[in-house]
């Protein structure tokens, strides 16, 4: 499953995981594929499947129970569904427009202060 892309082998599998719960897989039990599956799966080491649901749990889709796996969290499937790229960009493009406007205020300032 994991291709060169460029990207680290984890973040492909979390991408797919995250498209996975965006789709309602798992909503059954909320339990997400456990290490050895996700292994299997996406033929990669424990490290990788490990970094994937690590992803996963810190963009708030999975929390961890010892001994039990990873289960969704109730928002998940409405976050995997904002979280796609097209959010990144529009996220990304927002604070591209504050910046600007933050810079743009600076230069009036500096302006203001080297007339006076």
């Amino acid at each position: 499953m994991v291709e060169w892309t460029g990207k680290p082998a984890y973040q492909q599998v979390a991408e797919d995981l995250r498209r996975r719960i965006a789709a309602d897989e798992f909503t059954r039990d909320g339990k997400l594929p456990s290490l050895a599956e996700i292994r299997a799966e996406y033929d990669v080491t424990v490290t990788v499947a490990r970094d994937a649901i690590r992803q996963l749990k810190t963009d708030g889709l999975a929390v961890s129970h010892q001994g039990k796996g990873a289960f969704l969290t109730a928002q998940s499937p409405d976050l995997a569904r904002e979280a796609g790229p097209e959010a990144a960009i529009a996220e990304l493009r927002q604070q591209v427009a504050q910046l600007r406007g933050e810079v743009a205020e600076l230069r009036e300032r500096m302006a203001g202060l080297e007339r006076g």
